[in-house]
């Protein structure tokens, strides 16, 4: 998902492999009750467009459901400055490889920052 531009932030990408068949991750990735057991509090509905709060320790941040392909991909915008957040879940049996893509670095860091320090 990263931008084919010079001003273009690598996405942080993190992978691991969980000792759980892909159904009971898919679960926990993709439910308010999953997603509040490993990441933040939330109102989280498992449906394109659907809008949702992620309870941050700053305050809520509004966030936007993308891309829904059960048991496999699931998008999501994360606040508003440009974040997008992904997980890729892939089937190894008894096993789970899931990935965690962060990306839409740029606006942040090459806008604002930049601004912040060069104005």
């Amino acid at each position: 998902m990263a931008q084919n531009n010079e001003n273009a932030l690598p996405d942080i990408t993190k992978s691991i492999t969980l000792e759980a068949p892909i159904q009971k991750v898919w679960e926990t990735v993709s439910t308010s009750e999953g997603i509040t057991k490993w990441f933040m509090p939330n109102d989280f509905q498992l449906k394109e467009g659907q809008e949702f709060h992620l309870q941050s320790p700053f305050g809520p941040s509004p966030c936007k459901v993308l891309a829904v392909q059960a048991p496999t991909e699931l998008s999501f915008e994360w606040d508003t400055e440009g974040w997008l957040v992904t997980f890729q879940l892939e089937d190894l049996g008894e096993k789970t490889g899931f990935t965690l893509i962060h990306s839409g670095w740029t606006g942040i860091v090459n806008d604002r920052l930049r601004k912040a320090i060069e104005e």
